[in-house]
């Protein structure tokens, strides 16, 4: 198993820089990193169940990139480590823009339960589209209503309670989509106002797709179908 990846350019550097930035600010955990051959895809955690009595759904953030060269690769990693590495092999690429940049993996994550669940490679069913407007709505209405059910000193497990409640509920105007999908979605700055969200359904899975990312949810033993 490798434990370096190759990306093809300091652009791809950059577009995987942000997308772990953006992913950290949600939840400073970790990243899986899966290849095998020249396409990485790269999965974080925006909302997965703490515990059995948790109901939240498993949310995904995905984004692929082309390598390079060819590895075998299937590591979960800390967030923070690999964009301290990236930050670093972006100021030494600098003057080689479009040469490829070799991304050496910081130490190993012994456990992140989210990450021993594999959402499906192929088997997605096309569904309608929804609009990215209505996510971002979605998103931005739950997003203050737990900033206001949640004071400041809150437990964590009440915490936890409002954000499973709030991001478990249905996006009103697309049923099939709990606002957590919209909520990482919206987060991972997927979406845009002139490009429709493509939705597929693979058993209990359910994919947001538009040309900037993908979001993977799955419900706590349950798929999204009614």
């Amino acid at each position: 198993m490798s434990q370096s990846f190759s990306l093809t350019d300091t652009y791809s550097l950059d577009d995987l820089h942000v997308y772990l930035s953006r992913a950290s600010r949600v939840e400073d955990g970790a990243v899986r990193l899966i290849a095998s051959g020249d396409v990485l895809a790269v999965y974080t955690a925006i909302l997965y169940p703490r515990g059995l009595l948790d109901s939240s759904p498993t949310v995904l953030g995905l984004r692929t990139l082309r390598l390079s060269d060819p590895v075998d690769l299937d590591q979960v990693v800390p967030v923070r480590s690999l964009l301290e590495r990236l930050v670093r092999l972006q100021a030494d690429a600098e003057k080689s823009a479009d040469s490829p940049v070799s991304v050496a993996l910081p130490p190993h994550v012994g456990t992140a339960s989210w990450a021993g669940i594999s959402p499906p490679r192929g088997g997605w069913l096309p569904m309608a589209e929804t609009d990215a407007a209505l996510l971002e709505i979605a998103a931005r209405a739950g997003i203050d209503e737990v900033a206001l059910a949640i004071p400041t000193g809150t437990g964590e497990q009440l915490v936890q309670k409002v954000r499973s409640e709030v991001w478990s509920r249905p996006v009103e105007g697309a049923d099939r989509v709990p606002s957590g999908a919209a909520f990482a979605a919206y987060s991972l700055g997927f979406l845009s106002d002139d490009e429709p969200v493509r939705l597929f359904e693979s058993g209990p899975w359910t994919r947001l797709t538009t040309s900037r990312g993908h979001v993977l949810v799955r419900r706590t033993g349950a798929g999204l179908r009614p």
